[in-house]
């Protein structure tokens, strides 16, 4: 049975926000159960099963405008009509009853709405698509009629996130204050991408800011996690207004 987490975030009414689990689906071995990705070599016919789940499951008014996510910075306005998933890693839009998603297995996924409800956006932000722009650029494109509202869904986190100093030489020639999400221990840098991306939304001018307590890396039961188990499924986050 799926069973979604729903975010812990003050959204107005009529905004709509779900994140999936590994539960409820058909897949099996190492995309067990519900993979929701088609490039991570799973049985095609076995995460189409899933995605007609999910869209049952969750009642959702259309199927989720699914991504090729290539963590840039670009992202797309939803609503518009495309042939092939587009090349993007963000989604946004006005309109109701389109549904944003983003696949990820410890990037995080970022749900953006305006405090009016009228605008709703979902981000894939790894580190890549972090150093990348990406979070700056959907906000600045973002279609909101007032202040914005973020949650950051889980990702990777500490203490599982064990990365060089390359890359965080990389984080803070881009910005000195990003210097509080990397820690030094047991002989190695670990960084904290929630805290990076907390950052980079209030520099582009959300006001509130809303984070998931947990971590794809140390969460097995309910999560995929790529730095964790190499080959795995992927989760949805979705987000859209009623």
């Amino acid at each position: 049975m799926i069973a979604p987490l729903t975010p812990a975030w003050p959204a107005p009414p009529g905004i709509c926000a779900y994140v999936t689990t590994r539960h409820g689906g058909t897949s099996v071995g190492p995309y067990a159960s519900l993979n929701l990705a088609t490039h991570v070599g799973d049985d095609p016919a076995a995460v189409a099963a899933n995605r007609v789940r999910l869209i049952q499951a969750l009642a959702l008014p259309s199927p989720p405008r699914w991504l090729t996510q290539i963590h840039g910075p670009h992202g797309i306005d939803a609503a518009l009509p495309t042939a092939t998933p587009p090349v993007a890693d963000a989604a946004w839009t006005c309109a109701r009853g389109v549904v944003c998603a983003v696949l990820t297995a410890d990037c995080l996924p970022i749900l953006l709405c305006d405090m009016a409800g009228t605008a709703v956006a979902a981000i894939h932000a790894g580190w890549r698509g972090l150093v990348a722009g990406v979070i700056a650029n959907t906000c600045e494109n973002f279609p909101a009629a007032g202040p914005l509202l973020a949650w950051i869904g889980p990702g990777i986190a500490p203490p599982a996130y064990r990365v060089g100093a390359d890359l965080r030489a990389r984080f803070l020639a881009l910005d000195g204050a990003h210097a509080g999400a990397f820690h030094y221990t047991h002989g190695a840098w670990h960084a904290d991408l929630a805290h990076l991306a907390d950052h980079q939304l209030r520099r582009a001018g959300v006001t509130e800011v809303y984070t998931y307590a947990g971590g794809t890396g140390h969460q097995p039961a309910d999560f995929p996690s790529f730095r964790r188990d190499g080959v795995c499924g992927r989760f949805a986050s979705l987000i859209w207004i009623r």
